[in-house]
């Protein structure tokens, strides 16, 4: 993923991501839920505490910040459009609801807004709230369906569009998605 992650993450959250995930790979099946979470893949980055199928769960203490700062963050790429990358970030807000923001890049038709389909459900529509220079972010707050739908669903597909009359839509596997958010301080 390199730098183009780090610098869309370190300007909006004060955290990156080194995850590189192929947008077209299906996900994996997974087994039936337990109660108990389980336990975190490994991997050498010490900021990553753990993999939860294509989620990291990563915490940092930002630039500024006395505590440390933790999200369930996934990176993909657009299918053969290498130009087109989303970063989908999870994290917890004082008042211990969730929050979901996605980073799209530069360049997307701002009123068309971002979409959203899990396994093929239209699930709606937002706008995005700001540009900064790595990308144009969307964010909505998580209640408890959407969560169930991104807990139980196998794949969630985020529209945006490049050009007013082209829609692109990328496939983020949600597979352990569940395990991750139950970690998430």
């Amino acid at each position: 993923m390199g730098d183009a992650c780090r610098g869309v993450l370190s300007a909006l959250f004060g955290i990156c991501a080194t995850l590189s995930v192929e947008a077209a790979s299906p996900a994996a099946p997974t087994a039936p839920q337990s109660s108990t979470p389980p336990p975190p893949q490994t991997t050498s980055d010490p900021a990553i505490k753990g993999l939860y199928g294509e989620w990291a769960l990563r915490c940092e203490i930002p630039a500024g910040a006395l505590t440390e700062q933790c999200v369930l963050v996934q990176n993909v790429y657009a299918d053969g459009r290498p130009d087109v990358q989303l970063v989908v970030i999870v994290l917890k807000v004082p008042d211990g609801g969730h929050l979901l923001r996605v980073v799209a890049p530069l360049g997307v038709v701002l009123p068309a807004g971002l979409g959203l389909k899990i396994d093929g459900t239209d699930i709606g529509r937002t706008g995005f709230m700001r540009c900064l220079g790595n990308g144009c972010m969307a964010e909505v707050a998580m209640d408890d369906g959407l969560i169930g739908r991104f807990s139980t669903g196998s794949t969630a597909l985020f529209v945006i569009y490049p050009k007013p009359d082209e829609g692109v839509g990328i496939p983020i596997p949600l597979a352990g998605f569940a395990s991750g958010l139950a970690r998430l301080p």
